[in-house]
């Protein structure tokens, strides 16, 4: 009886990690680098920075959450949703209430977003 349980539970701790190693690899499943170096060469802090599949018509959680981007910073961002796709809509929102927006930009492609005065 005592190998029985010993064999259920391994059998469950090894179902588990099986389960994390395919959602930890999922969202990079078709091989493409969405990494997107975004450089700040503004005069103006960066508060919120999002970006949203062309799938989708309103945006996503901003990526920057909590922090923010100084003039003359940058930041490495993992753009991957998850959905497989390489085009997205990007907007980055500025201390002084600017705006810009990019349409249909291929991350997969796109290795830096200078955004500049």
């Amino acid at each position: 009886m005592k190998s029985s349980i010993g064999s259920i539970r391994y059998l469950a701790i090894s179902l588990f990690a099986f389960c994390l190693l395919g959602l930890s690899t999922a969202h990079a499943q078709d091989g493409r680098n969405r990494h997107v170096l975004v450089i700040n060469e503004t005069s103006f802090t960066l508060e919120k920075l999002y970006a949203s599949n062309i799938g989708t018509n309103d945006w996503q959680e901003d990526i920057l959450g909590l922090g923010v981007l100084a003039p003359g910073r940058s930041v490495n961002v993992n753009i991957d949703d998850g959905s497989s796709y390489c085009h997205f809509d990007l907007k980055a929102v500025f201390s002084n209430g600017q705006q810009v927006i990019r349409r249909n930009v291929n991350v997969c492609q796109l290795e830096r977003w200078i955004l500049e005065d």
